[in-house]
């Protein structure tokens, strides 16, 4: 019986499965115009179809009494020097970790202002910028704001620093994107692609130029097809200048910097073919003043270091060196000269942070092809770019770690994770503190200090230190 039932079950299935095939519907197929599926508009993308900033999430939503900030690269002089009235002795124990955060892929620094950290994420899952909202007391996330970008490792992702005020953060992705958020709520106030409105052409690295802030007013050097530097409207993202690229600069992963030369307020750019002069100065912001090609490398990474009021540094990796910049006014009229050139092995050099003028010394780490400096920290007094004054010991190389100034002392992050910290005293400086922090992978990105708590980072970690 049991037999006859599965032979009958069988056959059935089968019948239906023939049945299945055999059938053709009786309607005929039509085509349909585009819409007439009464789809929503623009659910279909493209898989390069960007829109900045279309997606957040909020996490918690916690309250501070911290005041501190750090509010840009390099610092809010954008010199990486902080004088504070915090009480930051290099003591015998181990600086506490209050706090860690996995990121993707990348080498972002962070900001900080009033309690909260700040810093551009890339969530390869995702394949997204995130900008992320942190707890600078518990490290716990409030919020993030993100959107899709489809990119390849290239040595990680994310490269920049954000910029930050009460009213506002920017952004700069590191396919050019610019983002500006309200900061308390996150909620996106504009955006910009530098790619498509400027026609930049992005570095091989991705971008490494960091927003300059002047007075509520953006400035970037998108170094594009016909425009090379831009002002753009903080709080609305109305472009309010902007300077023609005569000399036809690319995007380096250099950063604007601002200086005072010869008594005119001037913001400075290394791009990819020359270095330049714009005049910030509101009676005519945004005019080119002088440039040069007479300077390069194929690469840029550090920013121009101004030495005085007519003379400006400018080094690179790669083999290029360092080189010092003079500028001569006569009125209206300026001469830019490279008085002097040279290799890595020649003189002050660096390969990817940008060296620290403090009290007539100029503070870097040497390139890898400095020859027996490789590595070192090493001191040069400001008159003498060639004959260092004091240099770190034989065991004391750092890479292309970060390092800033803190109430007289300078802290160095090495590139595998281990934080140095030294007294700086007339002409030298002297060793203090040596601590392991993390087994580090390209510890790159630039620290962050505000309230008591140092931020560093490799390429996968965020830590928050309590160094008071």
């Amino acid at each position: 019986m049991n037999r006859r039932i599965t032979i009958a079950t069988v056959v059935a299935y089968i019948g239906i499965i023939v049945l299945w095939h055999l059938y053709s519907p009786g309607r005929d197929i039509e085509l349909q115009n585009p819409g007439a599926d009464n789809r929503p508009p623009e659910t279909a993308r493209k898989a390069n179809d960007v829109r900045i900033g279309e997606f957040f999430m909020r996490y918690e939503e916690t309250a501070s009494s911290l005041t501190g900030q750090w509010t840009r690269f390099r610092g809010e002089a954008s010199s990486n020097i902080l004088q504070t009235s915090d009480r930051i002795a290099p003591s015998q124990e181990d600086y506490p970790v209050l706090w860690e955060v996995t990121t993707g892929e990348g080498h972002a620094a962070a900001v900080i202002y009033k309690g909260f950290v700040y810093f551009l994420d890339y969530d390869e899952g995702l394949s997204s910028d995130m900008l992320r909202c942190f707890s600078l007391e518990t490290g716990k996330e409030q919020w993030r704001r993100w959107y899709r970008v489809p990119m390849k490792r290239n040595h990680g992702f994310s490269r920049t620093v954000p910029v930050i005020s009460s009213d506002y953060i920017i952004t700069i992705g590191p396919q050019g994107h610019l983002m500006c958020c309200d900061p308390v709520s996150g909620d996106l106030r504009w955006a910009k692609d530098m790619q498509a409105e400027y026609r930049t052409e992005v570095p091989f690295w991705y971008a490494g130029q960091c927003p300059h802030v002047d007075k509520d007013v953006l400035v970037v050097a998108p170094a594009g097809e016909e425009i090379l530097m831009a002002g753009i409207d903080c709080l609305s993202g109305e472009m309010l200048w902007h300077t023609p690229n005569t000399p036809k600069l690319k995007m380096s992963h250099s950063s604007v910097m601002q200086m005072t030369l010869h008594g005119k307020s001037t913001y400075v750019y290394m791009g990819i073919g020359g270095v330049c002069g714009v005049s910030a100065e509101e009676a005519d912001r945004g005019t080119l003043l002088w440039s040069t090609s007479k300077w390069q490398p194929s690469v840029i990474a550090p920013s121009p270091l101004q030495l005085s009021d007519g003379s400006i540094f400018l080094v690179a990796g790669y083999g290029a060196g360092g080189a010092l910049l003079k500028l001569d006014r006569q009125g209206s009229a300026w001469t830019p000269t490279i008085v002097e050139q040279y290799k890595a092995n020649e003189g002050l050099s660096s390969e990817q942070q940008t060296p620290i003028l403090y009290k007539n010394m100029i503070i870097t780490v040497i390139p890898k092809d400095g020859g027996s400096m490789r590595g070192k920290l090493v001191a040069y007094p400001q008159s003498d770019l060639h004959n260092p004054i004091w240099s770190s010991a034989a065991d004391e190389r750092f890479g292309l770690g970060p390092y800033f100034i803190l109430n007289d002392l300078l802290f160095v992050f090495k590139d595998d994770g281990e934080l140095y910290v030294y007294e700086i005293r007339s002409g030298s400086l002297q060793l203090r503190k040596r601590q392991r922090i993390m087994d580090g992978v390209d510890a790159w990105g630039s620290m962050a200090y505000a309230d008591g708590r140092l931020i560093v980072r490799d390429a996968h970690h965020i830590k928050c230190l309590q160094i008071n």
